[in-house]
């Protein structure tokens, strides 16, 4: 059984080469290959992953030309990894490399084809754990996965499922949708969860909206049927008010105003200008992959030369 640790690097030249040296250290290294992705960091973590893949021959490295997210980075990990399993994990060494093992042995007792993670105490910040537990509601109601599931990044896949994934070649990859899009054979294990060691995080308002718009826009056609729900609510409520003038014209002979006319054409242009934004996402995230925007662009790939 080999298995793959994928980890996407992002300015982590600090904390990088402590964190391959520990999965080394923990794991069988005659099963072992370590994938790094490096997502176009600022600092010196290319030059950091390089000599890594220089110096072990478990360790692949892939430098990134720009920053593509992390998602795109994940994928291009899992296009690289040959393992029976694959493990992502975060950079910031919140994870303890020893948990994996925790992960592999659900997937193989139960024989489950995704293992996610989750975490008595998490040490994140208020505002990504708010972030989290926001998107677990959503992906709840889009995805249709169980409610005590949480979608943790650290999480083990299968080969199979790997390969499935994989064959997304859209801009705009979102791996748990696509997991829930395989399969629903998925298990969940507690693990510990440390403190960053070394920077912040680089959770911010602006990526957890980029998050929330790519999973309602690229993994579920909900909010569309949502948006015609609600077209048809308001359609039922204007003949049902037009009726109830109607009744009181042939009670009083005169109609009866229920609502000013300038709230309700400011109501319905809202409304409209939403449905058009919403549809226009769609179509705009259609043109993109129809552009041929890529998933990712490869500078390099770097192992060891024996």
């Amino acid at each position: 059984m080999l298995l793959s640790v994928i980890i996407p690097v992002y300015n982590s030249e600090k904390t990088i080469s402590k964190l391959v040296e520990h999965v080394l250290e923990t794991l069988d290294k005659q099963t072992l290959e370590i994938v790094l992705v490096n997502d176009g960091s600022r600092d010196r973590s290319e030059w950091v992953c390089s000599q890594l893949a220089q110096k072990f021959s478990q360790v692949k490295f892939i430098s990134l030309r720009r920053n593509s997210g992390e998602f795109n980075a994940v994928m291009c990990g899992l296009n690289h990894a040959v393992g029976d399993y694959c493990v992502m994990i975060d950079d910031d060494f919140q994870n303890p490399p020893t948990e994996i093992l925790k992960l592999v042995e659900v997937a193989q007792n139960q024989n489950f084809d995704v293992v996610y993670s989750f975490y008595e105490k998490k040490e994140h910040s208020r505002f990504r754990n708010f972030g989290s537990w926001l998107v677990n509601r959503v992906t709840t109601w889009l995805l249709e996965k169980p409610r005590d599931l949480y979608l943790s990044s650290f999480k083990l896949i299968s080969l199979p499922v790997v390969q499935e994934i994989i064959k997304y070649k859209g801009p705009y990859p979102y791996i748990d949708g696509l997991i829930f899009r395989v399969t629903r054979n998925v298990g969940r294990v507690q693990v510990s969860h440390n403190a960053r060691e070394e920077g912040e995080s680089g959770y911010t308002l602006r990526k957890l909206t980029s998050l929330f718009m790519t999973i309602l826009f690229g993994y579920s056609l909900k909010p569309l049927r949502l948006l015609t729900a609600t077209g048809l609510i308001f359609t039922g409520l204007s003949v049902l008010a037009v009726l109830i003038d109607f009744i009181l014209y042939l009670i009083h002979s005169q109609f009866f105003v229920l609502n000013s006319i300038l709230s309700v054409i400011t109501f319905f242009s809202g409304l409209v200008l939403t449905s058009l934004g919403l549809v226009g996402e769609y179509v705009g995230r259609i043109f993109m992959v129809q552009s041929g925007l890529p998933q990712y662009v490869e500078k390099f790939v770097s192992t060891k030369q024996e």
